[in-house]
Formats: C-alpha cells, sequence, structure tokens
C-alpha cells in the first residue's frame, strides 16, 4: 500500500512577490484602459470645434450656393442676387502669384540647408530666420509689402498682394520641405552615391521624387493659409468691385469680401459673406485632395 505524497508548499516569500506582480499587472492595465479612454475622449472633443465650423459654413452658405455665385459680380448695398466670381479668380491669381515666387525660394534654400550645407552658419541663420518669419503677424508683411511694392509702383495690384502673401508663405513651405528631405532614408543617398552618382544627381533623382508627397503637404497648408489672408491684402490689392483686367490693378479677394460683406448692415450680404466663406472652404479642400492624390508615393 502506497501513501499519497503531499505537493511541496511555495514558500512564504515566493507566494508575496507573485501577489505583488500580479498587482503591478491589473494595475497598468487599468492605468491603459483608463489613459485609452481618456486619449480617445480628448480625439473627439478636438474634432468638436472643426465640426461645428463646417456645419454652420454650410448651414449658412448654402442657401446663396448657385452656379451665378461664381460667374456674377458682388452685389452693391442694398441690392439681392450677385455673386463673388471676381474674388474667386483674385484669389486664385494672388495665390498662384505667391506660389510661383515662394516655392522656388523655399525648395531651393530647404534642399541648401539640408543637404548641401546642414551645419553651417548660414543654413543656421536661414533655420532661425524661417521660424522667426512663422511668428510674424500678417499685417507686418501686408505693411512690409505696401512699402516696397505699392509705394514703389504708385497703386494696389495683385502683384502686390501676391508678393505679401508669398513673404507669409515663404517659411512655412521652407520649413516643411526641410523636414520632407530629412525624412528620405540615408540608405538611398548611400545608394546613389555608391553608384557613382554625384550630389545633384542624388538630390534631383533620389531625394527630391521621394520627398515630393511630403512637400506637397506643406505647399497646401501654405495655400490655405494664404487663401485665408486678410490683412496683407488689405495693404496690397485692396478691393475691387469689377472683374480683373490687368495684374496692375486693385483686386477683389474671397477673404476681404468676407470681411467687407460680414460688417455691413445689409442681411443678403452678410449671407453672401458666409457663401464665399463655403466657396474658400471647397476651394481649399479642393486643392489638398488633389494635391495628395496626384503627388501620392506610388
Amino acid at each position: 500500500m502506497t501513501s499519497a505524497t503531499a505537493a511541496p508548499e511555495r514558500p512564504a516569500h515566493k507566494d508575496f512577490f507573485h501577489k505583488a506582480r500580479e498587482a503591478r499587472s491589473g494595475f497598468r492595465s487599468l492605468v491603459n484602459r483608463v489613459l485609452s479612454v481618456v486619449c480617445v475622449t480628448l480625439a473627439f472633443l478636438a474634432l468638436i470645434p472643426l465640426l461645428s465650423i463646417i456645419f454652420l459654413v454650410l448651414k449658412k452658405g448654402l442657401p446663396l450656393l448657385s452656379w451665378s455665385v461664381f460667374t456674377e459680380l458682388p452685389p452693391a448695398a442694398g441690392q439681392v442676387g450677385g455673386g463673388i466670381g471676381n474674388a474667386v479668380v483674385g484669389t486664385l491669381l494672388m495665390v498662384g502669384v505667391a506660389l510661383v515666387i515662394a516655392t522656388p525660394f523655399g525648395i531651393l534654400s530647404a534642399i541648401y540647408v539640408n543637404e548641401y550645407a546642414p551645419y553651417s552658419r548660414l543654413a543656421n541663420a536661414v533655420r532661425f530666420v524661417a521660424k522667426l518669419l512663422t511668428g510674424i503677424p500678417s499685417i507686418i508683411c501686408g505693411v512690409f509689402a505696401y512699402a516696397v511694392i505699392v509705394l514703389t509702383t504708385g497703386g494696389f495690384s495683385a502683384w502686390a498682394g501676391g508678393f505679401a502673401l508669398a513673404i507669409l508663405i515663404l517659411p512655412t513651405i521652407l520649413l516643411t520641405a526641410e523636414q520632407a528631405l530629412i525624412g528620405v532614408s540615408k540608405a538611398y543617398r548611400e545608394a546613389s552615391y555608391g553608384l557613382g552618382a554625384t550630389n545633384f544627381q542624388t538630390i534631383w533623382r533620389i531625394v527630391l521624387p521621394d520627398a515630393l508627397p511630403a512637400m506637397m503637404t506643406g505647399i497646401m497648408l501654405a495655400v490655405a493659409r494664404a487663401a485665408g489672408e486678410t490683412a496683407p491684402l488689405l495693404f496690397t490689392a485692396l478691393f475691387s468691385q469689377y472683374w480683373i483686367q490687368s495684374l496692375k490693378e486693385p483686386t477683389a479677394s474671397l477673404s476681404v469680401l468676407i470681411y467687407n460683406f460680414s460688417t455691413a448692415p445689409v442681411p443678403h450680404q452678410i449671407q453672401m459673406a458666409w457663401t464665399a466663406s463655403l466657396v474658400l472652404v471647397i476651394l481649399v479642400t479642393i486643392a489638398n485632395v488633389s494635391a495628395q492624390i496626384v503627388f501620392r508615393k506610388k
């Protein structure tokens, strides 16, 4: 007859440490759940202002939105009907002028400070000035453009407005382009050099194509900012009730039209300001989505 052997008991100190580990694991799991709930809640709260703006703009701007809004001139005070066609054209022209001026300077400067002399004094100075310019109020850019262009040429113009917007968006394009170049893997550069490519060939054929999607994101951010600026255009392009005939004359823009009409004591013009706001949001959204589709990585 065999007697059953009793299982050995766990030592008291090992049992204590096992319970302590379980308690710590349970506490970490609880903290993880709480923080996850907090992060999700804060993410939804961050969307509330954006969704509120979109809802309000759609609610107020849709009633007057029609094709005639894009083909007619702004109505005079006390009149109904009309459109914002000249402001749409003026905004597109001045933002286009700003991009033509700022994009080459911004991208080429980013290439220099990241690819040719990243640790030089000049590169550090360029980065510092660019970061400083991002914090300068937009009205200062307008005053500068007024002194340089308007007083020199003797009149307000779309050129002056585009120049002011170019100063405003240049640091954004430069800094985002630099970050896009930094994001390109060093292995690509080393492989290109290993195949005998020069520095210029590596930048042109390897680095820029890979960084282009991220660069376009920065350019679209600059477009969104330029399209919504009012103060620089008040000092440079002013406004016009008519279709633009030349870049050398005062030009209407959506941002200035919104400012003028939203402060008018005429209900129809206030309603037109909401419609112009909706059109501005639509144009910026179309530009962003189009750029992401065209320049996405293959």
